[in-house]
């Protein structure tokens, strides 16, 4: 098993898809935690960090694909402009989904625990310490990222067409008769 943490201050990682308040079952799986975490493409040094990471879980792990790497090895790195094409927060960005039987630690940027679950949404940004293991289920063979710990740096743009109370008052000072349908 290898782990790193990814997302810097300067190059925040996002977060999409946060099921990690509660577990949740997907396809009539386990129930899990989990995250997709996005990663810009112009991100090279944190490419080159995951990228690392897979291939030496791929390495200590060969016992578990029989002794040598499969060519068709699943790698939890994945290309948004191709697996998520329809997705605009997946445009010109790599994303991994990261998932746990165990709850994530989240934290703020002072270190401070997120207890209240509107805090941590689908569309902040931070940091994600991750650990990348092999799998080998069902003739499926290839390096999976297990969910540890996350960090939320920043806001941004609520994602899954959810807006905020704040956002859908906020102008509301009297009551509009015109935006009755009618």
């Amino acid at each position: 098993m290898v782990k790193i943490t990814i997302g810097t201050k300067e190059n925040p990682v996002r977060f999409s898809y946060a099921n990690v308040h509660e577990p949740v079952s997907v396809n009539g799986s386990d129930l899990k935690y989990s995250v997709s975490i996005i990663i810009p493409k112009s991100d090279k040094k944190t490419i080159k960090k995951i990228k690392d990471a897979i291939q030496k879980a791929t390495q200590e792990n060969k016992d578990k694909f029989g002794g040598k790497v499969p060519a068709n090895l699943k790698t939890p790195l994945r290309d948004g402009d191709v697996d998520r094409e329809d997705d605009e927060a997946y445009t010109n960005s790599y994303f991994i989904n990261a998932n746990s039987k165990i709850k994530p630690g989240i934290v703020d940027a002072d270190l401070n625990p997120i207890m209240d679950q509107s805090e941590f949404y689908s569309g902040c940004y931070g940091r994600v310490s991750l650990t990348f293991y092999a799998f080998n289920v069902n003739g499926n063979k290839g390096i999976a990222a297990g969910l540890q710990n996350i960090m939320k740096t920043d806001d941004g743009e609520p994602l899954g067409g959810r807006s905020s109370a704040e956002d859908d008052f906020a102008d509301d000072s009297e009551e509009d008769d015109d935006d009755i349908l009618g």
